[in-house]
């Protein structure tokens, strides 16, 4: 019977180490950010978050989406095409908050740190994109959407052009612009 080593994490110094790099990201950006600094905020030792985390963006990244899952719920409204509509609007509009900036400010920093990179690749948009795959494929199982879909190259088809408004044109990222993307795409897409 294998045992882990160590004592395991306490709540309330897990929570106030993931709150410490939350605030430290949003008051003065990934680079700026230190295990150091978190270290501080949060009254605990670097020894402890290092015991936790392999290195600063694995631990920035729980923080980040520890306080921002709240903010993109996964709808089930009946209808596929509502359902990703209000997720792709949720997502439109937390990108455009504080909050949301942080991310085109990790993707940068990315270019240049390959485990924030990985944190964010692994950490907040694989878990966004799983849940757009299983709203399409219950549109496939309702029978509202082709039994043949490309679910992956639908969600890029629905998600990327969202993407590259916010890190690439900078045009208009609004809820008018989700609204008639998703039902261009729908059109091609629909059963």
């Amino acid at each position: 019977m294998d045992k882990k080593r160590g004592r395991p994490r306490n709540n309330e110094a897990e929570a106030s180490i993931l709150a410490a790099s939350y605030e430290l990201l949003l008051e003065t950006g990934f680079a700026a950010v230190t295990v150091e600094k978190i270290a501080e905020r949060a009254k605990v030792s670097k020894a402890t978050i290092y015991k936790w985390w392999p290195n600063k963006a694995a631990v920035v990244m729980d923080g980040y989406l520890s306080a921002a899952s709240a903010r993109l719920p996964v709808p089930d409204t009946g209808s596929v095409q509502e359902d990703i509509v209000i997720h792709a609007t949720n997502l439109a509009v937390f990108l455009r908050s504080r909050e949301g900036k942080v991310i085109t400010e990790l993707i940068g920093e990315g270019q240049f740190d390959a485990g924030l990179a990985e944190a964010y690749r692994t950490r907040f948009f694989a878990p966004r994109r799983q849940e757009a795959r299983q709203l399409l494929e219950r549109g496939v199982t309702r029978g509202e959407l082709q039994a043949d879909l490309d679910i992956e190259s639908c969600i890029d088809l629905l998600y990327g052009p969202i993407f590259y408004r916010l890190l690439i044109t900078g045009d208009n990222l609004d809820e008018a612009f989700v609204k008639y993307l998703t039902t261009a795409a729908f059109e091609g897409i629909k059963r």
